[in-house]
């Protein structure tokens, strides 16, 4: 295709046409030439985004890229209502491409009931692959709102499913033949199919309804990323024990296979929280279907210490995610 904004006819027929989920609030949506999104939250409030480009991932970039919004939003305790798109696309993109990424971000939509309000869409040569940003746009109770901040010493540290799914996935389909070298179709598959545990609107919900104090989507840098993050966010000092993570077997053998850390794998599918009562948060978390364990706690201080039997040894700041040494 040509550098510039899609041809209008391709706009329509192969991303608008695509979008079918609607919302009650959303007042503009994504039309040709519209170039805000409005959402009425209350009778006298009106929500008004806008996003433009200020100029990739896998085969499922559409899915992934609006699963990892919508985990955010959730990780304060939101509602997704809707996503705004950014995405900037090279030359050599089809419009079978183009129809299959929309097609796939409106699945996820629908599937959540979130609404695609609009957002920009280009071929450019400042890009080799399709590249999506996604803004997201959620609705929660006054009161309810949830910061990663909310940690307090003593607190039980929570993680749900399991860490390293996302990564796992992008490997298992991106690296498939290598991986076929040691591996059976059937692992493969397996591990590829880990994307379809990639959203956490389920669990935070359950969270929510518990009393959770705090939540953080698992995402780039893996689990120890994300317990550094919410550890510097809150102020707070860590003891986590290493055996308590849980991991899939799929998830240690792949990570083996190319010689990285599965803590250190883009991890979305997981969420970390804390709770006064982790306990009674995993009870609940376990009565919906959801896996769920308690890792260690907060402490007082700054000291973030990962423990392994009589091996103790110090959290270090995120470093680049571990799919990136592969990929």
């Amino acid at each position: 295709m040509k550098t510039g904004k899609l041809p209008e006819s391709v706009l329509k027929r192969s991303v608008l046409r695509q979008i079918h989920t609607k919302r009650p609030e959303a007042l503009l949506g994504a039309a040709v030439g519209e170039d805000c999104a409005a959402i009425q939250l209350s009778e006298d409030e009106i929500f008004v985004l806008s996003t433009d480009p200020i100029t990739g991932t896998a085969e499922d970039i559409g899915r992934l890229a609006v699963h990892v919004t919508l985990n955010d939003l959730a990780s304060a305790g939101a509602e997704p209502v809707g996503v705004m798109l950014t995405v900037l696309l090279p030359e050599s993109v089809t419009e079978q491409q183009i129809r299959q990424m929309a097609c796939q971000a409106e699945e996820v939509c629908s599937r959540y009931n979130v609404q695609i309000l609009g957002g920009h869409t280009e071929v450019t040569r400042a890009v080799n692959r399709p590249v999506i940003t996604v803004t997201g746009v959620g609705k929660v109770k006054k009161g309810g709102l949830i910061s990663t901040a909310g940690v307090k010493a003593g607190m039980d540290i929570v993680v749900t499913k399991w860490v390293g799914l996302e990564g796992t996935s992008i490997l298992a389909k991106e690296k498939k033949e290598a991986l076929l070298t040691r591996f059976s179709e059937a692992f493969v598959s397996r591990a590829q199919k880990f994307e379809e545990l990639i959203s956490v609107l389920e669990e935070a919900a359950v969270a929510v309804s518990s009393g959770v104090g705090a939540m953080h989507d698992v995402t780039e840098g893996g689990i120890f990323g994300a317990l550094w993050e919410m550890a510097e966010c809150a102020g707070v000092g860590l003891e986590i024990e290493l055996r308590k993570i849980p991991l899939k077997q799929e998830t240690v053998e792949i990570c083996e296979f190319f010689g990285i850390n599965p803590y250190e794998l883009i991890a979305s599918g997981a969420m970390l929280m804390a709770s006064d009562d982790g306990g009674r948060l995993v009870m609940d978390l376990k009565k919906a279907g959801i896996s769920a364990c308690i890792i260690g706690k907060a402490t007082k201080g700054k000291d973030r210490v990962l423990t392994n039997g009589e091996e103790r040894r110090f959290l270090e700041p995120p470093k680049a995610d571990a799919l990136y040494q592969v990929v």
